[in-house]
This record gives structure tokens, sequence and C-alpha cells, in this order.
């Protein structure tokens, strides 16, 4: 169903956008390109506050920031005849191909947002050595998404190209700023994925090999993101010390004292201060501290009590040095168990791709935290059914690492058995 042109375009277009990384929210060139090639295709296109509730946003830049993006977007390659849409940092894209003959509604949801990391340099970094290494210093593609993106475009073209053999609806959502867990919530609440028969969200690598396809990844921990600020009292450290409210040490005492919160008989549970920044010199009484912590459970019910225990200890951290304390949830997601049926359907389709060479059905070790859950668990309490698959791949360095590549050849597999399985969910004889 590949052809040789279509796969090269597919790592022409992944590494464009590996080239042009840019953060959740701010995907302002990114999702003009898909935009512009979905409507070329075929698709109706709905973008911004139309499939993102607004008061639903978690852990979005500034005014300034997103306007000052905007700018780099559109002098780096944005689209003209969509970028606009994009311009207030409302990034979301909802896209339905409908042929207009009865059948499911299938969607397909990918994401598109980069990482606050600095990629790598060295020579022997393949996209330093054949020059798509970011150009946006300080942002960088080390998870995988824009193969995912590029994933979701070519899913597309092949559908738009075989709308004859489809029924139904087929949707594909762009999604921004899954890392941080803050994008699919807004749009979840927006109902995006309201009156889905089958949710199918895709990533690559994950420890899964090359060449292996994972039909039903479980195991996401539920997670809520949080950011503290403590706001104190500014002092001269030697000639006036009582005078000041030290929020420098309120926060190193709430981070040593974070991961002495109780275990949980209800699942596992994770703490982690991922950043802590303060004081503004060393004869200062620190006047402001800020924090970035996160919390995950097996299910909500545990992390909504680790959540709960780590406001608790802040806050008694904050009294004790008299510094006022201040709580942001930047962003949160939920566990969700994969559907069974529609993981067997996937498997079974994946077992016919020239691109997969092993089908696993599903994985239930901890996978860490995914904000499609949102969109999981929705579909499924509304009677539909959802998997969370994974393409295989050799990496070059782990999620999340300066050096993070992908072996191209992945994406292939991907593209060829998502469009196997809108075949199968939305086929005209279904």
């Amino acid at each position: 169903m590949l052809n040789e042109q279509l796969k090269a375009e597919l790592i022409d277009r992944r590494r464009d956008l590996h080239r042009h990384p840019e953060q959740g929210f701010l995907e302002m060139r990114t999702a003009s390109i898909v935009a512009s090639e979905l409507i070329r295709l075929g698709f109706e296109i709905r973008t911004g506050t139309d499939v993102m509730k607004p008061d639903a946003v978690m852990g979005k830049p500034s005014d300034e920031e997103t306007a000052a993006h905007f700018e780099w977007a559109k002098a780096n390659g944005a689209d003209p005849r969509t970028v606009d849409r994009f311009k207030e940092g409302y990034t979301g894209i909802v896209a339905d191909l409908k042929t207009g003959r009865p059948g499911s509604l299938t969607v397909f949801r990918v994401d598109m947002d980069a990482l606050p990391i600095t990629e790598s340099d060295s020579d022997d970094h393949v996209p330093r050595r054949e020059n798509f290494r970011s150009l946006n210093e300080g942002s960088m593609h080390a998870c995988g998404h824009d193969a995912h993106t590029t994933i979701g475009l070519g899913l597309a073209r092949l559908l738009s190209e075989n709308a004859g053999l489809l029924s139904g609806t087929v949707r594909l959502i762009f999604q921004p700023a899954e890392e941080g867990t803050r994008g699919a919530r807004s749009m979840a609440e927006a109902g995006v994925v309201d009156g889905a028969d089958f949710f199918i969200a895709t990533h690559v690598g994950t420890g899964v090999p090359h060449g292996t396809f994972l039909a039903a990844s479980n195991g996401f921990l539920a997670t809520s993101k949080i950011d503290v600020t403590f706001r104190g009292i500014a002092s001269h450290a030697g000639a006036k010390p009582e005078e000041g409210c030290n929020a420098l040490l309120a926060a190193a005492t709430a981070a040593v004292h974070l991961h002495a919160i109780p275990r949980h008989s209800g699942g596992s549970s994770r703490v982690n201060v991922g950043e802590l920044h303060a004081g503004s010199g060393r004869n200062v009484i620190a006047d402001r501290a800020e924090m970035k912590i996160e919390t995950r459970g097996q299910n909500a019910d545990v992390n909504a009590f680790m959540k709960a225990q780590a406001e608790r200890i802040i806050r008694g951290a904050a009294d004790m040095y008299g510094v006022d304390v201040e709580f942001r949830t930047v962003g949160e997601a939920v566990d969700c168990q994969c559907s069974e049926g529609l993981a067997r359907t996937l498997a079974e389709v994946a077992a016919d791709s020239a691109f997969v060479e092993t089908v696993v059905l599903e994985d239930n070790a901890s996978a860490g935290s995914e904000d499609a859950t949102y969109f999981m668990e929705r579909v499924i309490q509304n009677g539909g059914e959802a998997t969370y698959c994974i393409a295989g791949t050799d990496l070059a360095a782990g999620h999340h690492n300066e050096r993070f590549d992908i072996n191209e050849e992945t994406m292939f597999a991907a593209v060829d058995v998502l469009f196997r399985a809108a075949l199968r969910l939305n086929g005209d004889a279904g």
C-alpha cells in the first residue's frame, strides 16, 4: 500500500518537522503545514477553540511567548494560508473524511509537540550529520512526535486516495502539548471524540523493538503536574536575618519531605521534584522560590492521594518559614485500560503488514503517563472502544535524550497498520 514515493515523502516530512521543533501550544508552523495538507487531501477541518475548550487548557505559554513564537513560525516556513488560525496558541486540529455512506466513526490521534531540550551537536548524531538537527535551539523532537505527525499525514494521504473503499467517517486528531500531559483534556472536553465508535492513539519506540507492533499498551499512570511558587520576605542575611522569611528554605524542606509520602495500598505511586529555582544572592534571604513537581498513581484514586499529600506537605513547609505558597496544576492525565476487542482487531491487521515482523497483543508494564487517556476514557464511557498502540523502533538514545533518533522505517509500519485498521473498521463492506 506504501509505494516508494510515499516512503520518501514520509522521511522528508519527518526531517523537516524535526528541523523545526515547536513546544506545546506553540506548534504554529507544524499545525499550519498539517492543516493545509489536510485541506488539500479533501478533509473537513476544525481548529483552535472550535476543538479546544479554553478553560480546560493547562500550562499554556504566556501571551508574550505565544506572540514571539508566531513571528518565528512565519519566518521559518509556516504555511501562510492557514497559520493565522493558530496565532493565539490553540493549535489543535480535527480533520474528518466523510464518505457519505453509513458506517462507524473511527478516530486516530497523533501528537505534534517537541521538548525543551537542546539537541546534540555531535558529529555522530544522525540529524546533525545529515543536516536535519533542530534549528530552534532549546527545543527538540526527542520523543518522536515529529514521526507521529508524519504518520498522521501519511495515513491521511492513504485514506484520501482510497476513500471509495471506506464507509462512515474517519477522523484524525492532531493534538498539541502532549508533553507535560497538557493538551488532550481541552480537546476531549470540547467533544472531539464524542460519538466515536473506535479510537486509536499511536506512539513510536518506548522500548518496543523495531519490527514489533504492540496493539494495546496498558499501564499508564494517572498523573498531576504542579508548579509551586513560594513568596517570602527578602532581607540582608548578615545585618537583619530575623526580618526575612526564607522562601528557599521552605521549598527545600518541602522537596525533601515530599519523598516521605507513604505508599498507598490501592496501587503503585510516584512523586518527583523536577526543578527548584530560588534566591538572588548569597547574602540575601530568598523571597521567592519556584518548584516543579509531579505525582503519579496506578489509578485516579492513588494519584489524588499523592497530590493531596504533596500539597499538605508543601503548605506545612511554607507555614514553618512564614511564607505564602501558590499551586498551579499545569498538566494532568488519567489511567485507562485498552479495549480488548479493538486491540485484537489491530493485532490482526498488523499481522498482515509486510512491515511488521512480530505482533504483541498487550503489555501491562508501567508506561509512564499519557494524556491520550482522556480521549480513551471518554470514548469508552460513551460505549465505544479505544486502544493505544506502539510501533517499535531502533533508538539512538532513550526518549527525552539529546541524542534521541529513530529508525525512520518505523513510520512505514505505523502508516500501513493504521490504514489497514481503517479499512477493517470502516471498510465499505463493513
